[in-house]
């Protein structure tokens, strides 16, 4: 495949607010002295889908998103991040529906826990016509995953344009389960299937704790091959990242980072690696070009790019000229 064909991720975008104590008003007292009197929001544009766009984007790779981006507020920083990162949004709809809020809360150890505000929101009203059009043309791949694959009404809908696409392009999930909004057994229902369309499966410890409880990187990666996907890859945070490419192991460890805050570090690693298998020409197919050593330097590249993102705060993955300011 052409370094010039484009890849495209499917999914949503995620207005992602970071809550931070306010100053109290003045005057305003308790007889403890003065309290808090309300919760200030950080805004940011988030999804996991989205996160991975801009940093593919930002790498070289050309990219297109296929989203459905609200017209309010929320949906207008989303479509000027995109953009303002180099991803090709000319497929994207301009939704009537609000888009889809999640209020994070940082750990002492800078991992996110999310709360989401997504009934009837712009993310998941996906017609056949929006997905077909999304998609007409040459693609080098088809990566999405995360709540898109699992919200009615348009999970089915996305499926569907993974079977029909997979003749003519790699196929790449990402599950990203988040467990406060679906049941994890939703995933773990259609994984199996997920995994005979897919060519690439990438997964978070934390996912691998819900789709396989109890088993080990490799175990579950030796079960998901026997249903059909050929690159299984699990990021393990500081532990760094196990990948198996039909059976055959490889660990890659992560460099020393200060972190800052996690969020955005999978789909950035996710970004990295597929930059890294479509510059070396290996996208388009089944991946018949993938050998070790090329799959050793992409999950390298993607681990950098992850590292990165997490020196900073939010999703704010590099662009390729800070990579190499990266240790």
């Amino acid at each position: 495949m052409q370094p010039s064909t484009p890849v495209a991720v499917l999914g949503e975008c995620v207005a992602d607010a970071f809550a931070a104590p306010a100053p109290a008003l003045s005057g305003g007292t308790s007889g403890a002295g003065r309290e808090p009197a309300a919760l200030g929001l950080e805004v940011r544009p988030g999804g996991g889908p989205a996160n991975t766009a801009v940093a593919l984007a930002r790498l070289g790779t050309p990219t297109r998103f296929l989203g459905r981006l609200s017209a309010d507020v929320f949906g207008r920083l989303s479509r000027a991040r995109l953009a303002g990162s180099g991803v090709d949004v000319s497929r994207c709809p301009q939704a009537a529906e609000p888009s889809t809020l999640a209020v994070a809360d940082l750990d002492g150890q800078g991992r996110a826990g999310y709360a989401f505000h997504a009934e009837r929101t712009a993310d998941w009203q996906w017609t056949r016509a929006e997905l077909r059009a999304g998609v007409e043309g040459g693609l080098a791949c088809l990566h999405t995953g995360s709540l898109a694959l699992v919200r009615d009404p348009g999970a089915a809908r996305i499926e569907q344009v993974l079977h029909e696409v997979r003749p003519r392009a790699t196929v790449s999930i990402d599950p990203n389960v988040r467990a406060p909004l679906v049941d994890p057994r939703r995933y773990r229902e259609r994984l199996r299937d997920w995994c005979r369309t897919a060519d690439v499966l990438r997964v978070s410890d934390d996912d691998l704790a819900e789709l396989a409880p109890g088993a080990t990187p490799a175990a579950a990666a030796d079960a998901w091959h026997t249903h059909g996907v050929r690159l299984v890859v699990v990021t393990l945070g500081a532990r760094g990242v196990f990948a198996s490419l039909d059976g055959s192991p490889l660990h890659v460890p992560a460099p020393r980072t200060a972190v800052v805050d996690t969020v955005g570090a999978g789909d950035a690693f996710t970004a990295g690696l597929l930059h890294a298998l479509h510059a070396a020409g290996v996208l388009g197919g089944r991946l018949a070009g993938l050998t070790p050593e090329l799959l050793a330097e992409a999950v390298s590249l993607g681990v950098r790019v992850a590292a990165a993102t997490c020196a900073v705060r939010g999703a704010n993955p590099p662009w390729a000229a800070e990579l190499d300011t990266v240790a």
